[in-house]
């Protein structure tokens, strides 16, 4: 119970998410608040997942949008125990088999009980706007302009350099 009121005062402690700092695969803070003026692209990632090879379209956004888009993976372990590593072994299989340089925040979870409030905010906006149950597996992105709103989520099979993404970027 006390665990489920926590949650609940956190929710409500978020009013944008400039409010947000999360810890980096690194142990550093990925401080929000630095990216206002930029668009941010926030995806659930997974290392044993078919849709793994998007952080190769991710790492490839990323430059390409880098001065106006932050892109920040969540490694989160969710669906089929499909990310099981540590923070370490995530980072080390991210930048071996896919260069990613975008930022990673360290693995959470993004749904249940233990749902990390990032993500409860971010499902709270995707409900607001008609996305029911928005977090439906791995490699879901949520996009959210210059201001902080979302502006779309993506279901896991839309890739990353898709027109239905890039067309949102320029």
């Amino acid at each position: 119970m006390l665990k489920y009121l926590l949650s609940i005062a956190l929710m409500f402690s978020f009013a944008s998410i400039y409010d947000f700092k999360v810890e980096s695969l690194e142990g550093k803070e990925i401080d929000f608040s630095k990216f206002k003026g930029k668009k941010i692209l926030i995806v659930n990632t997974a290392s044993k997942c078919g849709f793994t090879p998007q952080y190769a379209e991710l790492e490839k956004l990323s430059q390409q949008y880098k001065d106006k888009l932050v892109i920040i993976g969540f490694p989160a372990n969710n669906f089929r125990e499909q990310e099981p590593g540590s923070n370490e072994e995530i980072k080390e299989f991210c930048q071996r088999n896919y260069g990613v340089t975008f930022l990673m925040a360290e693995k959470v979870s993004v749904k249940g009980e233990d749902i990390h409030p990032l993500f409860k905010y971010l499902v709270k906006q995707a409900e607001a706007k008609g996305y029911e149950d928005p977090i439906k597996w791995n490699f879901t992105k949520f996009l959210l302009d210059e201001k902080g709103n979302l502006v779309k989520v993506f279901p896991s099979k839309t890739a990353p350099l898709s027109a239905e993404i890039t067309s949102l970027l320029k």
